[in-house]
């Protein structure tokens, strides 16, 4: 896996908001069919990376290349056609929709998305509140039909933003089982997370992330080995 051809790749990515300089020179790759986690805590770059390579944040510099395309030229209007799916933390989802119409509004933009019989034969909870408005969705809910709405799409690689953020234990185990079904049927995921032991479950790799910079990079089976570093940075 490791002399396969990243499917991402970013180097020397800075972003600003305004006049704060929020990436210092980030560098990361992704490679298809992985799972990498950025970890760190709270205001420290996780997020403002997965939204300036997603395009959101246009005040930018560096490289970004997604599947042959220069992501630095892309307008964010196209950036989805890429085949890159940003599911944020806010998740975005049509209050007065119901979930089949959530999951039907995307558009198609490559073959290999699943159908919606798919998505409830992996969401059963969905499947169950198929009529129901988003109003009336648990934050668990919500969360899955945001991952599930990208991937009716065709996405190649999912940009998840803190997917476990406030949810009972019993539903981020769900959460995490979904990323390992995904994971087993090549889907390729950038996550955000804060939560160690569920990134520790799902991550193939780790970006740790502290004041806009990356400070390691490691493989999840050198994870014995970084533990007082990330029990010094994240407080694990």
């Amino acid at each position: 896996m490791s002399e396969a051809k990243p499917l991402l790749s970013v180097r020397e990515l800075n972003a600003w908001y305004g006049e704060s300089h929020a990436l210092h020179g980030i560098d990361l790759e992704v490679r298809q069919g992985e799972t990498v986690t950025l970890l760190g805590r709270n205001g420290v770059g996780k997020t403002t990376a997965l939204r300036s390579i997603m395009g959101i944040i246009r005040k930018r510099s560096g490289t970004i290349h997604f599947d042959g395309h220069d992501m630095m030229r892309v307008p964010l209007h196209r950036a989805a056609h890429t085949g890159m799916g940003f599911v944020p933390e806010e998740r975005g989802i049509f209050a007065t929709l119901t979930v089949d119409e959530n999951l039907n509004l995307p558009p198609i933009i490559a073959k290999g998305g699943m159908s919606t019989v798919e998505i409830y034969e992996l969401f059963p909870n969905l499947k169950e509140r198929r009529n129901s408005a988003g109003t009336k969705l648990s934050g668990g809910e919500q969360q899955m039909l945001a991952i599930a709405r990208i991937l009716r799409t065709g996405a190649k690689l999912l940009l998840l933003d803190e997917p476990t953020e406030g949810l009972a234990p019993v539903i981020v185990q769900r959460i995490g089982d979904v990323l390992l079904t995904l994971k087993q049927r090549g889907m390729t995921i950038l996550l955000v997370e804060q939560n160690f032991r569920f990134a520790s479950k799902v991550a193939d790799r780790f970006y740790l992330v502290d004041h806009g910079r990356i400070v390691d990079s490691f493989d999840v089976s050198e994870l014995p080995d970084r533990m007082s570093l990330l029990n010094e940075t994240l407080g694990v």
